[in-house]
């Protein structure tokens, strides 16, 4: 007679404490998105309400009739197009400032060897440290010194000389790349430029495009900056346009969330797009 196999005495009840725990993460994980989600969707469906249907008691979130005319009156109340050409070149030429800049700055922390490296990233470390607040009134004296209000030199300049964060987000990713790739191309003759256009930035894509979408993101989401510095309304960006719109037409909720999804969609369609690439920048550092 064959033996018959029997579970050791608690075997199920402890099966059935991961499963009961497994369920509840994931209900609390999908609670915490929902929480996060939710104004989204709550802004997305105001876009194609009609009057009655935003101010409808109860609320409700999904509109009795669709509607485009929120975008239609949000385009004729607001130059939208010129708002959206502005952001992108201020976005845009961040976005090149920063991948000049801090991929050569990270490079020279992690992978050069010179007297002073250490003193530097303590000091690229320390400016992390300093809340914007602080040197907001000195940076804006210079600039106003320099004759650079009401342009985008102040908005875009920065980006130029590299951004804390980034650099050392990305010096993070460099320290994973084999020094011995470095050493066989140094002995066969390659320059240090050549070694980091032709190797160390090929391998640190992932580290690059993260470092873009930050960027982007934070530039096209950026208000205080353009508030501070822009008063002409030929130059507002998006975001000091729809303060403009929100202040001119009485809070006309519909156009105002069909302006608002307009603004939040290109950054949104940037981070899924690069979601790859934006994953595996932050994580190469953490798992060296």
């Amino acid at each position: 007679m064959a033996p018959v196999d029997r579970a050791a005495p608690g075997t199920g009840l402890r099966e059935a404490g991961r499963a009961g725990r497994w369920a509840l993460r994931r209900v609390v994980v999908l609670g915490l998105a929902l929480l996060f989600v939710f104004p989204f969707l709550v802004m997305l469906t105001t876009a194609f309400k009609l009057p009655d249907d935003i101010f409808h008691a109860p609320p409700r979130l999904l509109p009795s009739s669709w509607t485009w005319d929120n975008f239609t009156q949000a385009f004729q109340q607001m130059p939208v197009w010129r708002y959206l050409g502005n952001t992108l070149f201020v976005s845009a030429a961040t976005v090149v400032g920063t991948l000049i800049a801090c991929p050569l700055v990270a490079y020279s922390l992690s992978k050069l060897r010179w007297r002073g490296r250490s003193a530097l990233l303590a000091v690229v470390l320390a400016t992390m440290m300093l809340p914007p607040q602080i040197t907001m009134i000195p940076v804006y004296l210079l600039w106003n010194a320099l004759h650079a209000g009401n342009t985008y030199w102040p908005l875009i300049t920065p980006a130029f000389f590299g951004t804390p964060f980034l650099i050392f987000m990305i010096r993070q990713f460099l320290m994973s790349v084999p020094d011995e790739l470095i050493a066989a191309a140094r002995l066969d003759g390659a320059s240090e430029l050549r070694i980091y256009l032709s190797i160390v930035l090929p391998l640190a894509r992932p580290a690059l495009v993260t470092s873009a979408v930050f960027q982007f993101v934070w530039t096209w989401t950026d208000f205080l900056n353009p508030l501070i510095y822009l008063n002409d309304s030929e130059k507002y960006t998006l975001s000091i346009g729809l303060y403009a719109f929100f202040g001119e037409h009485d809070i006309a909720w519909g156009p105002l969330m069909a302006a608002c999804v307009m603004f939040t969609m290109p950054a949104l369609l940037i981070f899924i797009f690069g979601q790859r690439y934006f994953v595996g920048g932050i994580s190469a550092g953490a798992f060296k």
